[in-house]
């Protein structure tokens, strides 16, 4: 009988009683403020003051390395994470199904695979429901950037699985029709493929299941030996702290984050990344003929999506080498973790954060990868609080995981898990002031334009224009998270809605209402206004005092800031101060970041 195999007995139930269908929420899958740790925002590091030339019009490649470079660190990673000792003792075939897990390092699904077959079939299935519509407002589901890095990410995983003896079969459909009908065709004992933990993915994964269940394999020996379908494994792999090993059930994880996180790390350890065989080969040596090959990556337009160009902000490139490059240029070549927690705030550069977000949320990367690197930077450089901070927030980006799957839909509801009523304005004018960043304020802006131009923004933006949106605008926080869910790189479900329900007010942690100052916010980062007139060169003939206080010289603002106006540097907010606010961000409470 096909059943799902969990990656340990003592996992909690990943299937709720009642699975929603594709339209009975508002489909997720992002990261509001970025992968919490991924987007963390960390300042410029070069030197502030400098003529206007800086602020010309400039793109910044992530990662910055060569070629070469790119290629040397991957390979220096994968040669310390390969072992020619392992063993494996299947039979038959497997398909290995890539979801959000683009990756062949530490990918427990795929290694699992190899060892339990004498063929391993990659396989992708470009989904389209993942270019369709947000459930709300109708915004497009994945925008041309993140589709253009998605496709980046395909061929460099199809590359790396080239090099190590197997190809990635590519199919556009759903995986309910694709992986059965794949699995009837290569007799492919069992279907493994990476855990997730909101709706839309697990009913894609209940469809699946289904599927595979009306596949009759073959069976060898007497004519009533009885058939056996397809299995479908899921095993947990998108966190830092397996969900196994963390000290309660989700239904049970505190709604505070500082009680999980202590928690955590003083009850839990992180599990050793997954070593790699050397060769993953060989593949399936029938059945290729019968569904037409391997197949191809599509293009942009063939997803119904036009190019998107620009020569400003930073550019990502996608696929597990170049995560793997950004980790060896931001720790090992310029010696930039060690100062992590002092810049993390910056909003300009590349370098003022770790930017590993958009490969965090495509699973480019792994993030006990991640943890393995700090430790051996600790080790081999230096042990400081900003060592300690990237891990922090790579504990945040757990923790959202986990609420989403104690919350479930709840976290794409108005109400959000505490079902806060309250009334909100659906104004599209208004919010297409924002989306389009035609506010008046040039810090948000110049936020929102960096956001549609290159698909990425800083934590610390990310606050600013959510707090502008829900508090200063009344508007719907939905449709910015629905924004968000277009736009970003590093989009994933969990992170995207859970810091849009607490920036929003709604979420679990019933201490989370909090205020952004506008003219506190860009007098603290933004001082000599580099960074608006960067995005709105219009301002850069202004005297650096005065581009984010322009006046009559920029556009007029579309609503009046809830506490104080664009001369004031101070405020109070909801009965506290916004130094009390500050200390909350001081202490994390609550953005992804790295």
């Amino acid at each position: 009988m096909t059943s799902i195999i969990r990656a340990s007995s003592s996992s909690p139930s990943f299937f709720p009683s009642k699975l929603p269908s594709f339209h009975s929420k508002p489909v997720p899958n992002p990261p509001l403020f970025g992968l919490r740790l991924l987007m963390s925002i960390v300042a410029d590091p070069s030197p502030r003051g400098t003529d206007d030339r800086r602020l010309a019009a400039r793109c910044h490649a992530v990662p910055g390395l060569s070629a070469d470079e790119v290629v040397a660190a991957s390979d220096e990673a994968f040669g310390r994470h390969s072992s020619p000792s392992l063993k494996r003792s299947g039979s038959g075939v497997a398909i290995m199904w890539f979801r959000n897990d683009l990756r062949l390092m530490d990918n427990e699904a795929l290694v699992r695979a190899w060892a339990a077959s004498e063929s391993v079939l990659p396989v992708y299935c470009v989904d389209p429901r993942n270019f369709g519509a947000t459930h709300y407002f109708g915004f497009p589901k994945t925008g041309a950037l993140r589709a253009q890095f998605l496709i980046e990410c395909l061929e460099d995983l199809k590359k790396n699985l080239m090099k190590r003896g197997l190809n990635l079969l590519v199919r556009f459909g759903k995986p309910e029709d694709i992986l059965p009908s794949i699995a009837r065709v290569f007799s492919a004992h069992t279907v493994y493929a990476q855990k997730e933990t909101c709706s839309e993915e697990l009913l894609v994964e209940k469809l699946v299941l289904k599927g595979l269940q009306q596949v009759v394999l073959p069976q060898g020996g007497t004519s009533n030996q009885k058939s056996v379908g397809p299995k479908l494994v899921l095993v947990w792999g998108s966190t830092m702290y397996h969900i196994d090993d963390i000290p309660f059930s989700t239904k049970n994880l505190p709604d505070v984050y500082t009680q999980f996180r202590k928690a955590v790390e003083s009850k839990c350890s992180i599990r050793g990344c997954f070593k790699l065989p050397v060769s993953l080969g060989p593949p399936p040596n029938t059945g290729l003929d019968q569904i037409d090959g391997w197949g191809t990556i599509p293009t942009l337009e063939q997803l119904g999506l036009k190019e998107s160009k620009h020569e400003q902000g930073i550019h990502f490139l996608g696929g597990e080498n170049a995560a793997l490059g950004r980790i060896s240029e931001y720790f090992w070549k310029k010696d930039l973790l060690r100062v992590y927690k002092e810049t993390r705030n910056g909003m300009m550069g590349p370098d003022y954060s770790t930017k590993f977000s958009p490969w965090l949320a495509s699973g480019s990367l792994s993030p006990r990868y991640i943890y393995e690197e700090v430790r051996r930077y600790e080790k081999q450089r230096v042990a400081n609080d900003s060592t300690y901070w990237v891990l922090f927030e790579l504990i945040w980006r757990d923790y959202f995981k986990f609420i989403s799957m104690k919350h479930g839909n709840s976290i794409f509801h108005l109400g959000g898990p505490r079902n806060v009523v309250s009334k909100w304005s659906q104004d599209r004018s208004l919010f297409e002031s924002w989306r389009d960043g035609r506010t008046g304020y040039p810090l948000i802006d110049a936020n929102m334009k960096e956001l549609s131009t290159t698909g990425f923004m800083s934590n610390r933006g990310r606050q600013i224009v959510c707090s502008f949106l829900v508090r200063d605008m009344g508007i719907d926080w939905r449709m910015g998270a629905e924004w968000f869910e277009t736009c970003l790189l590093d989009y994933d479900p969990a992170s995207n809605y859970g810091n849009w329900t607490y920036g929003a007010g709604v979420g679990n942690d019933p201490r989370e209402d909090r205020y952004f100052s506008i003219p506190k916010q860009a007098k603290t980062y933004d001082p000599e206004g580099e960074y608006v007139a960067y995005w709105l060169p219009e301002l850069r003939q202004l005297p650096k005092e005065r581009r984010n206080f322009p006046g009559q010289s920029y556009i007029k603002q579309i609503v009046p800031l809830k506490f104080g106006n664009t001369h004031q540097s101070t405020h109070a907010s909801n009965g506290r101060s916004e130094n009390t606010h500050h200390s909350h961000v001081r202490k994390g409470r609550r953005q992804n970041k790295v």
